[in-house]
């Protein structure tokens, strides 16, 4: 939920000035300049598990682009650096949701044989 990461750009006076870019999921509570649902996700090793402090990201919202002004011989780097965190949850119910879980892109599903 994004509520309190965007509650707090706005409440900062950033509104205008800064995006939220995330691979997790907001409701219509949360406000201002949200790009969500980014897949792959971070987990699965996507492009916004690269991203690093001080990276230039450009949006542009009318051609529905985003680009990471990162050159391309960094951007393999990181993917050879990068290793998948460890699983937050080990047992119950949010383990098996986890690992039944589909991305944004296909719907955030528990069934692989709903699309």
């Amino acid at each position: 939920e994004m509520l309190k990461p965007s509650s707090a750009i706005m409440g900062a006076g950033l509104g205008k000035d800064v995006a939220l870019l995330t691979d997790g999921r907001y409701s219509g509570g949360s406000h201002g300049f949200i790009i969500g649902h980014i897949v792959p996700e971070a987990i699965a090793g996507g492009p916004i598990a690269l991203v690093e402090n001080g990276d230039e990201i450009v949006i542009d919202a009318e051609k529905q682009v985003i680009d990471l002004n990162v050159p391309e011989a960094e951007m393999e780097a990181r993917r050879k650096a990068w290793k998948a965190p460890a699983p937050r949850y080990t047992k119950g119910t949010l383990k098996k949701y986890a690992a039944l879980v589909s991305d944004a892109s296909a719907g955030c599903v528990t069934d692989g044989s709903i699309h």
